[in-house]
C-alpha cells in the first residue's frame, strides 16, 4: 500500500515539475505525446476510484502478476481508446488545465487507496483481485508511466528505486525467469518491455530469456 503512495506521488510530482513546452514532446509511449501520456494518467486514477468503490464478495480471479495480459505485437497508438485519449488531450488546450485535472482526481484517488482495506476484494475488467494486488497492478503501471514520461527529459527525477525493484520482481515472474543479476532495475524494465532495444552484449547475457522479451503489457 505504501509502495502504491510513493510511486504515484513520484509520478504525479514529476507532472507538476513539467514546463508547458514539454508537453508537446514525445513519451515513451508509442504514437504519444507527454499530453498525451498526461490524460491517460487521469483516466487510470479515474480507474483506481472506480474499483476501489466496486467491492466484491467472490473469491479472487486475479492477482498482481495474472492480471496482465501479454500481447503478441506492440502498440502502434491506432487503438481506438488510444486515438480518443489523444484527442481527449488536445481538448485540454492548456498544459495548467490538464494538470489541475490530473491533480484532483490523483489526490482522490491516492486518498481512496490509503483509506482501503488491503485484505478487501474489488471488481475489474469482469475479474476480482484483492486491495492489496490490485494496488500492486498499479505500482507497475506507475513505474513504466514514469519512464514514459521523462523518456525525452534526462534530466527529470527517475522513479523511486523501491518501485523499480518491485517492478522489476513483478516482470520477471510475468516472464517466468529472473533478468541477470548485472541488469540494473531500470534497464530490466526498459528492455523487458521494449522501451528500448538490448545491446548485443546484454542479449549476450539474457540468454533463453531473450527469445521472451519484449512483454508487452496490457
Amino acid at each position: 500500500m505504501d509502495l502504491f503512495s510513493r510511486s504515484w506521488t513520484a509520478l504525479r510530482a514529476a507532472v507538476a515539475d513539467l514546463a508547458d513546452e514539454d508537453f508537446a514532446r514525445p513519451s515513451g509511449c508509442t504514437g504519444w505525446l507527454v499530453r498525451d501520456l498526461v490524460c491517460h494518467l487521469v483516466i487510470d486514477a479515474q480507474d483506481v476510484l472506480i474499483t476501489l468503490a466496486t467491492p466484491s464478495d467472490r473469491e479472487p480471479t486475479r492477482d498482481a502478476v495474472t492480471y496482465w495480459e501479454v500481447a503478441d505485437t506492440p502498440p502502434t497508438g491506432d487503438d481506438p481508446l488510444d486515438a480518443l485519449t489523444v484527442r481527449l488531450a488536445a481538448a485540454y488546450e492548456e498544459p495548467h488545465l490538464l494538470t489541475f485535472h490530473l491533480d484532483d482526481v490523483g489526490s482522490a484517488a491516492g486518498r481512496a487507496a490509503r483509506l482501503a482495506d488491503p485484505a478487501g476484494r474489488v471488481g475489474t475488467r469482469d475479474e476480482v483481485l484483492t486491495v492489496e494486488d490490485y494496488l500492486s497492478v498499479y505500482v507497475l503501471e506507475w513505474t513504466l508511466h514514469h519512464l514514459d514520461l521523462i523518456a525525452y527529459l534526462p534530466d527529470a527525477e527517475q522513479p523511486p528505486a523501491e518501485g523499480l525493484t518491485r517492478s522489476r520482481e513483478m516482470l520477471e515472474r510475468i516472464a517466468g525467469s529472473a533478468f541477470p543479476a548485472s541488469f540494473h532495475d531500470l534497464d530490466a524494465l526498459l528492455v523487458g518491455t521494449g522501451r528500448r532495444a538490448p545491446t548485443e552484449a546484454e542479449r549476450a547475457e539474457l540468454g533463453e530469456l531473450a527469445a521472451k522479451l519484449p512483454l508487452h503489457l496490457g
